[in-house]
């Protein structure tokens, strides 16, 4: 790996995601949303993989949901149909802009086409690297967005829950049962697993 080109392309989708009106607190301190997130994303992958994750894979994580607000969920319709077609086109938009990156600091295409396949999910639960990936998402959302989410969404989270369980892999779930939740978001767990 070369690191100076590895470190830049990390640098520039910072970057791209520092522009995020939306704050997540983390350590007492606001940051942009998608930064954080990217962040949490890369830690997790080093917990699931271990020591060297792959290249690929530590770039998609860090891209995964990047300049992700500047196709909000309200621009779609609020049904079934409107949701998986955003679901699509912002994944579509974030390995793109990802790859954008990729090759303006000089990174071969077979490498881009990987971080695209990895952001874009191909394979998911065939290919390790795709679902070391999804887990790291699914416990960031877990940590970050769970409980705000099932104060919102009272009378879908159990099944929401549901399937985020079903993506993880068994390495993912035992990192989720391990967070430190609050009673109330583990009961929703506890009932999800259940049913």
């Amino acid at each position: 790996m070369d690191n100076r080109r590895f470190q830049h392309a990390i640098a520039k989708i910072d970057a791209a995601n520092a522009a995020d009106p939306n704050r997540l607190t983390v350590d007492g301190q606001p940051r942009p949303l998608e930064v954080a997130h990217a962040e949490k994303r890369t830690a997790w992958i080093h917990r699931l993989v271990g020591d060297a994750p792959p290249e690929a894979l530590l770039l998609a994580a860090r891209g995964q949901h990047i300049r992700r607000w500047e196709i909000p969920r309200d621009s779609y319709p609020r049904d079934r149909a409107g949701y998986l077609k955003w679901r699509s086109d912002l994944k579509q938009f974030h390995a793109d802009r990802t790859a954008e990156i990729l090759a303006e600091v000089g990174y071969e295409p077979e490498l881009i086409d990987r971080v695209k396949s990895l952001i874009l999910k191909k394979r998911l639960q065939l290919d390790p690297e795709v679902q070391a990936l999804e887990d790291s998402l699914c416990l960031v959302f877990l940590e970050t967005q769970f409980a705000d989410f099932s104060k919102k969404e009272t009378d879908k989270i159990v099944g929401i829950v549901r399937k985020t369980w079903q993506k993880m892999s068994p390495q993912g779930q035992q990192y989720a049962l391990a967070l430190p939740l609050p009673a109330a978001e583990r009961a929703i767990i506890e009932q999800a697993l259940q049913g």
